[in-house]
């Protein structure tokens, strides 16, 4: 199964963007830091990246995938270029390519 179950903004001012998205929609967001928020729901989330090292050029939608590295050698074997290796992060793990059209997503595989 793979299917589309994050979207993560750049944000320069992750506060101002906590506040709008909570106040417009009256989502409730979880720290992972002081640079990262997101939405918890469970359904398809929301991240809020705030560390200007850290955040892509676009949004980024991501993937999950039940096996990550099976997913990763399917992405190479399509013509897809990694842009960041398999890493782990609060939740399970991910990397990080481009399509073919240029365009920047992430599969992940959350944690047992």
């Amino acid at each position: 199964m793979a299917r589309l179950n994050y979207l993560e903004l750049p944000v320069q001012d992750l506060p101002k963007a906590r506040s709008f998205y909570a106040d417009a929609f009256a989502w409730t967001f979880t720290d992972f830091g002081p640079s990262y928020s997101a939405t918890m729901t469970g359904d398809t989330d929301i991240g809020l990246q705030g560390d200007p090292a850290e955040t892509t050029a676009a949004l980024l939608p991501v993937i999950q995938v039940d096996d990550l590295d099976a997913a990763l050698a399917r992405v190479e074997a399509a013509g897809g270029t990694i842009t960041l290796p398999i890493f782990s992060f609060p939740g399970g793990r991910r990397f990080h390519f481009r399509d073919p059209a240029g365009h920047e997503l992430a599969a992940m595989q959350p944690a047992a």
